[in-house]
């Protein structure tokens, strides 16, 4: 008997996720030869030298006897009544711990919110450019992802009218992602209460990704969903990972609000998926009240003359210098999407253009295209380094685009 390839899922084939992707392999390939890169794919805090703060770790270290166990499916206790609290304050709704869940990271938390809600062909609205995961989870969860613009020339901000006109009877959710990666966009208030007039008209599910709240410039202002949602169901998703430099961690949270009575089923299959995994890392979930009830550490970051804003000013300086890039400033997030100007360069593709950068310059970026995008001339960096780092990136960028323009 000839042996065969094991088979794999078939949906796999549909989903795409580049930041860790083919060229994160190339990277480590050409690291394994002794080549020095510097990596800009992913918004890792830590390995650009940021550290958890130390009100944090020592939460973690005065629990750690306590740790041993399993805990509740959804999340310690302690934990769970902070962000309730927290939550209540934040949005002006009473939440209690019983709409919280905690997992390891917002990304399962991604996948069990889909998996609670998605029936095989049902759609999710999902921005474009969205953060990959969201398409996977939803294709991975037989769902269908509807991809709504947010497109350059409207500061990367989604024309609800466009929403409204691609839902259909099988639309059960819609997927805003604010403060948006990979854009940097900040979504006003008055578009988001457009988000919440159009989710209570269809009766969809609001899903909140606000990972990066609070990591805002410039004066921008983050509006939660939550606040403005009402009786609307919301689930909004949070985390110590971004805000509070701790992606290794693991700990993220998922909390539901709007009206009980309907949310009885969908809280129910959010239990009975939490219980299927277990639980979520327990060490870290003692972070958590430490991280709400502690000073805001991401604030003197994000103002001038602190580290991100200082690495922000060097890429809205290097992108305005060149000849060849376009950029909408980044108003908050980890993150910039630069473009290459069309008319220099009308026929350079992003991934080819990001392999290129990698094997001659050393430079890890992810093309636009692959956080679902139909344009091909962007690329997404993250504003981690440090200023004088990412000048040196931009010299390099520019010594790789001005070869395709000569």
């Amino acid at each position: 008997m000839t042996a065969t390839p094991l088979a794999t899922r078939e949906r796999l084939r549909e989903v795409r996720y580049e930041i860790r992707g083919e060229l994160a392999r190339r990277a480590r390939e050409l690291e394994a030869r002794g080549h020095q890169l510097i990596k800009l794919n992913i918004g890792n805090p830590g390995a650009f030298g940021f550290r958890a703060p130390e009100h944090m770790q020592q939460a973690i270290a005065a629990h750690l006897p306590q740790s041993d166990a399993y805990t509740q499916q959804q999340g310690l206790p302690a934990a769970r009544e902070a962000l309730a609290a927290h939550y209540s304050r934040r949005d002006g709704e009473a939440i209690l711990p019983e709409q919280v869940f905690i997992g390891n990271g917002v990304s399962e938390l991604i996948d069990i919110a889909l998996r609670a809600l998605l029936n095989p062909g049902d759609e999710v609205l999902l921005p474009s450019p969205d953060y990959p995961l969201w398409s996977a989870a939803t294709i991975l969860n037989d769902g269908r992802p509807v991809y709504y613009d947010c497109r350059a020339e409207s500061g990367y901000l989604p024309d609800t009218e466009q929403i409204e006109a691609l839902i259909t009877p099988r639309t059960r959710a819609l997927v805003v992602i604010n403060p948006n990666n990979p854009t940097g966009a900040s979504y006003p208030r008055e578009l988001l209460e457009r988000l919440v007039m159009i989710a209570a008209k269809h009766q969809l599910l609001l899903l909140a990704d606000e990972i990066y709240e609070g990591i805002v410039y410039d004066g921008a202002t983050f509006t939660p969903l939550g606040s403005l949602a009402g009786d609307v169901p919301c689930l909004s998703f949070g985390g110590l990972s971004k805000l509070h430099r701790a992606c290794g961690w693991r700990v993220g949270w998922g909390v539901l609000g709007g009206d009980l009575w309907r949310l009885g089923d969908y809280l129910h299959s959010l239990d009975l998926l939490s219980a299927l995994r277990l639980c979520a890392n327990v060490p870290g979930q003692w972070a958590i009240p430490a991280a709400l009830d502690g000073p805001a550490t991401i604030r003197p970051l994000c103002s001038p003359g602190g580290r991100l804003y200082e690495t922000r000013r060097a890429v809205l300086e290097s992108c305005e210098a060149s000849p060849y890039l376009d950029l909408v400033a980044p108003q908050a997030a980890l993150y910039a999407f630069p473009a290459f100007r069309r008319e220099l360069l009308p026929h350079l593709d992003d991934h080819r253009f990001a392999l290129e950068l990698l094997e001659n310059e050393h430079v890890l970026i992810v093309p636009g295209s692959s956080f679902n995008t139909r344009q091909r001339n962007h690329f997404r960096i993250t504003l981690l380094p440090e200023a004088g780092t990412m000048r040196e990136v931009f010299a390099r960028i520019e010594r790789a685009l001005a070869r395709h323009a000569g």
